[in-house]
């Protein structure tokens, strides 16, 4: 049985590539880095001080004809703001971005992680089925019970519910219609003419 065989656009293919190359090339730099912190842990203070002061120097060289503004990676703006975030008083010695970007890069990333992490379906929480029988079980056991009473009661049992549901849910009672202003005074017409009308001398 032979498998039928999968065709992809070029351009997705170019994209996916693309994609995987990058992917690669920031996990070696993260490597070398990390490499280059642990072999930097057996030298000498005074050795590390000579190689960072000419590193600086090529750097300030390097920047010297380097575009006003310089494109960077996803990846080198994550490693910046964790390395920043770490040792806060690297800020001090950014050369290729200002420390005020780095903060700004910081920030986004701290609101796109809550977005994240707050994320789901928007407006009120879906009411389970056992909890709305649950509370038409309760309108209708206690029939004196409004929804404040129901809502206290839910509480207490370890329900996140709002007053407002549980309104929505309970038993509508359908009690006699009350009287209205009309009926009322048709049927007690001769007792309110005998107050109003009658004077009982003292």
């Amino acid at each position: 049985m032979t498998l039928p065989r999968l065709s992809f656009p070029k351009s997705t293919l170019i994209r996916a590539m693309r994609q995987i190359s990058a992917s690669c090339c920031a996990m070696l730099a993260f490597l070398q880095l990390l490499g280059t912190f642990v072999a930097n842990l057996f030298k000498s203070r005074r050795r590390l001080e000579v190689e960072n002061l000419f590193l600086r120097h090529q750097l300030n060289i390097g920047l010297r004809g380097a575009p006003r503004r310089l494109r960077l990676r996803g990846s080198d703006r994550a490693l910046m703001v964790w390395m920043t975030w770490l040792w806060p008083s690297l800020l001090g010695l950014s050369r290729v971005v200002q420390p005020d970007t780095i903060l700004r890069w910081h920030r986004a990333g701290f609101r796109a992680y809550w977005r994240w992490k707050s994320r789901g379906r928007p407006g009120r929480p879906r009411v389970s089925c056992e909890l709305r029988e649950l509370i038409q079980r309760m309108s209708k056991e206690n029939s004196l019970w409004g929804a404040p009473r129901i809502h206290g009661e839910l509480l207490k049992l370890g329900f996140e519910i709002a007053e407002s549901t549980v309104s929505k849910y309970m038993i509508r009672r359908r009690g006699p219609p009350s009287q209205t202003w009309r009926t009322f005074l048709h049927n007690h017409a001769h007792a309110i003419a005998a107050i109003d009308l009658c004077l009982v001398p003292p």
